[in-house]
């Protein structure tokens, strides 16, 4: 059965990124370093012949302004078209967005101690439980790699999203406290296969294309 490859990417960092602060629904846009990164994921992916990331068919994004804004510039280069699918946002925080894990703690602090606990059908009032996450992330990633069986697709998402397909690949329960780092702009790389979807990660979180010098003038 033919495998999707897929690059999975998280949007450059906002200003909300650099304050800690619970993003969730928000649509917050990318800091000028998000940009940055932003271009510099675009410049890697599509250097082909010098990364052997094969050719890409389409780029997906989250319909939030931070992974559209990170996978435009991808698609661009790639000469592909942008296709946005809600379900690949972030998970809903509820009334903690907008709040440091601090400030959070300190204005809801029974509901804040709830939600520490990890248990996977638990909410925070007006936001997600994981298990809805992860529901939502794998049937967006069963139609991909459906629609685009055999071929190599760009995902632009969130670190909520990526963990849950981490999770998934290697059946860590959300109990366990992510083990993992997810960083602004960084690059996974992984395959699904029909039914499931069946994931394998072949690397994850790859950032040295971030400090890799930009296209030279010509």
């Amino acid at each position: 059965m033919n495998e999707t490859t897929l690059i999975l990417v998280r949007h450059g960092e906002t200003e909300w990124n650099i304050q800690s602060r619970m993003q969730g629904h928000r649509d917050i846009a990318l800091s000028p370093r998000g940009v940055e990164q932003a271009e510099a994921v675009a410049r890697h992916l599509t250097r082909a012949r010098t990364n052997d990331i094969p050719d890409i068919a389409t780029v997906f994004a989250s319909d939030l302004s931070r992974a559209r804004a990170t996978a435009a510039p991808i698609a661009a280069r790639a000469g592909v078209s942008l296709r946005i699918d809600s379900r690949l946002r972030e998970r809903g925080f509820g009334l903690f967005e907008g709040s440091t894990y601090a400030e959070a703690h300190a204005r809801w602090p029974e509901i804040y101690a709830t939600w520490q606990r990890r248990e996977p059908d638990y909410a925070v009032p007006g936001g997600e439980s994981y298990v809805q996450v992860r529901a939502r992330t794998l049937a967006a990633i069963e139609d991909i790699a459906r629609e685009f069986a055999g071929k190599t697709v760009v995902v632009v998402t969130h670190g909520g999203i990526l963990d849950a397909v981490y999770r998934a690949a290697f059946d860590i329960p959300w109990k366990t406290p992510r083990p993992y780092a997810i960083p602004n702009g960084s690059i996974s790389r992984a395959t699904a296969c029909l039914p499931g979807p069946a994931l394998r990660i072949h690397f994850w979180a790859d950032r040295d294309h971030l400090d890799a010098p930009a296209d030279p003038p010509r």
